[in-house]
């Protein structure tokens, strides 16, 4: 507004600024309810709203954001950034987000296709099954209810913990692994327990005795098994690649005549970090 009460020749209509920016009228009014793209002006009688020419591109981003469908929360940060080269890494990072999900979810519709077309056969077919012995061990876990999504933050953060603690209990003398005690998934949370085989008993016991409120942590003897098993790669371990892997175990136990003897585990033999897409990382077993 101008001292005499006129409007700023600089302000542009809503009906004006929606034509410049190729928007509409109720985009706009959104925006603004939203906090994404205020008005530079409202008439406090009319209630009409009154916008900038340099809040053009703004709005023109915000839009093209939106197409995207990115969340509201992360437009607002793209279009907060003053730094331009920052705002393109925000969309960049976004955008990776989105083709991991996609990625993923292609990865499931095929499975899921395969399950209902009755070629389950043909899923479990790249999935060679073995057994092997494995010794009785004591071990220092940590056990935690959690649902499915949690699963990818939660399992590297107690394994890390606990191969920190394993160096106060004689040593690793296995690779990790986690046990899945019940199901895991959106509406179900386990229990699931990490583990590492250590060498002395009697300094695993303090230290359980010490993390046992904060972190559920036990030390305990695990007997000797027998385990059927298939070896997955880095990229199979997302779900549902890592179902299906599941799945060709149970199929090869019941061809076989087998029976559970004990939950289900992913085993953890290599340096994830260091590892590829195709490299070899995980078993998958079942005690039998």
């Amino acid at each position: 507004m101008t001292e005499d009460g006129a409007v700023d020749e600089d302000l542009l209509t809503i009906g004006a600024f929606a034509a410049r920016a190729r928007l509409s009228p109720k985009a706009l009014r959104l925006y603004d309810r939203l906090g994404l793209l205020t008005p530079a002006y409202v008439d406090e009688t009319s209630g009409y709203r009154y916008y900038r020419h340099s809040q053009v591109e703004r709005a023109r981003l915000v839009f093209l954001l939106r197409q995207l469908d990115m969340p509201l929360a992360r437009i607002a940060e793209v279009v907060a950034e003053a730094d331009g080269v920052r705002a393109a890494d925000l969309v960049a990072a976004y955008w990776a987000d989105v083709e991991e999900r996609l990625a993923g979810q292609r990865t499931l519709a095929h499975y899921l296709r395969g399950r209902l077309s009755g070629r389950s056969s043909e899923l479990y077919a790249k999935f060679e099954v073995h057994t092997v012995d494995v010794p009785e061990q004591w071990l220092i876990t940590e056990k935690r209810h959690t649902v499915e999504d949690e699963l990818p933050t939660w399992i590297p953060a107690s394994l890390g913990r606990l191969e920190s603690a394993a160096e106060k209990c004689g040593g690793m003398t296995g690779a990790p692994f986690v046990v899945y005690h019940s199901e895991v998934a959106d509406v179900s949370d386990g229990p699931v327990e990490s583990c590492i085989p250590i060498a002395d008993p009697e300094a695993a016991r303090a230290w359980a005795t010490e993390h046992a409120r904060a972190w559920g942590a036990t030390a305990r003897l695990e007997p000797a098994r027998r385990l059927a098993y298939t070896r997955i790669t880095k990229a199979q371990v997302a779900a549902p690649q890592i179902h299906a892997a599941f799945e060709a175990v149970e199929a090869w136990m019941e061809g076989e005549g087998l029976d559970y003897a004990g939950p289900c585990r992913e085993i953890y033999f290599a340096d994830w970090d260091k590892a590829g897409p195709e490299d070899e990382v995980c078993d998958v077993a079942f005690p039998i």
